[in-house]
């Protein structure tokens, strides 16, 4: 039998990146010729990635944005993004204790996100992280993103584990789209990116810091999920 796994969001889960994210944003928007943004009235988009940040900052100044000069923004904006990372991104309290726990407890942990796997790769790296996790996969890692539950599930073969072992943990409705079309139960974060609160979107269980979190946790929505294949 494998060993059960944990799979992490990125963004807004395990890594507060907004303020890095944001700064990208408002150095693009300064090279667009448009006003930069207030950070805490754009931290909810962080989550959409930045070309939709860079869509909604202009739809919010009702500027026109042509569709090469999106291209040209959005090009700026990862170049300037890569080139700062970490910044001043850093992990949420309890996120590295939760790691240690469950590696402890012979967990496998993955990372499943929608940022491109080298920046997602190199966060980690820099912040210490990466040697945590059996498999880092990013929105190019395979031929499907999250929503489609697939980068999900091939996220936690990759890892060595399979579906009937595994917990999500996210910060969106994408996350919670993502596994429940897995079949995968998910513990929703209630401090990430999104407009509105995760318990909307009907996670298996709403936490709002890394010490709820537990093992105990992790064991009943496994046992749950197996219970409900085995029935």
């Amino acid at each position: 039998m494998s060993k059960p796994i944990i799979v992490f969001d990125l963004d807004g889960t395990l890594v507060d990146t907004a303020p890095d994210l944001l700064d990208s944003l408002n150095h693009t928007l300064s090279a667009g010729g448009v006003a930069r943004t207030d950070p805490a009235g754009f931290r909810q988009f962080v989550g959409h990635g930045g070309r939709v940040m860079i869509e909604r900052a202009y739809q919010a100044q009702k500027k026109a944005l042509p569709v090469d000069e999106h291209d040209r923004l959005f090009a700026l904006f990862l170049e300037h993004y890569g080139s700062n990372i970490p910044g001043q991104s850093k992990p949420y309290p309890g996120v590295v204790e939760a790691l240690d726990r469950f590696r402890t407890a012979d967990y496998l942990l993955a990372v499943c996100t929608n940022k491109t796997e080298a920046f997602s790769k190199r966060l980690l790296v820099e912040l210490g992280m990466s040697g945590y996790f059996a498999a880092i996969c990013g929105q190019d890692t395979f031929a499907h993103r999250k929503p489609d539950p697939r980068h999900l599930t091939e996220t936690i073969g990759l890892a060595g584990s399979n579906p009937s072992q595994a917990v999500m943990v996210g910060d969106s409705r994408t996350d919670i789209d993502t596994a429940k079309a897995a079949g995968i139960p998910v513990v929703a974060v209630d401090f990430g990116y999104t407009d509105r609160h995760v318990r909307e979107f009907e996670p298996s269980k709403v936490i709002s810091h890394f010490d709820e979190l537990t093992i105990a946790l992790a064991q009943d929505l496994i046992a749950a999920t197996d219970g409900r294949q085995r029935s």
